[in-house]
């Protein structure tokens, strides 16, 4: 009768038992990016080799669009992706060395990752923009 009172508990961790924290959503985020890189940007590079191969009246299709508010859209959405993927892939080499697992240094840098995506995304258009 000594486990009697944990029948109804979850056999593993689950989202009832763990505190939602920074470092998950960061986790969720790392995923999500990772796969709009691979479903949109492989789209995206696809259609652009594609209309490269197709001659001047494809590529010039491709670049309006491309030009287009909705375009710039994608491609902002894909850079943003990229920079979020990368800021928390770094993050998480980090992690793999072992460092970083203090609750205050872990939640620190999970909160930063977002920022730095959004930052670094920010730079990388002003700077093709103001050119």
């Amino acid at each position: 009768m000594a486990n009697a009172g944990t029948k109804n508990r979850p056999l593993s961790p689950h989202l009832q038992i763990w505190k939602w924290g920074p470092h998950m959503f960061v986790s969720i985020l790392h995923r999500v990016t990772g796969d709009g890189m691979a479903f949109a940007g492989l789209g995206v590079l696809l259609w652009w080799l594609g209309a490269l191969a197709g001659g001047p009246a494809s590529y010039a299709t491709f670049t309006a669009v491309m030009t287009s508010p909705i375009g710039y859209l994608v491609l902002v959405g894909i850079s943003w992706a990229f920079f979020s993927h990368m800021s928390s892939g770094l993050r998480h080499l980090v992690l793999d060395t072992g460092a970083g697992y203090e609750l205050k240094t872990n939640k620190t840098w999970a909160l930063i990752c977002p920022v730095v995506g959004v930052l670094l995304t920010v730079a990388f258009w002003a700077i093709l923009l103001l050119r």
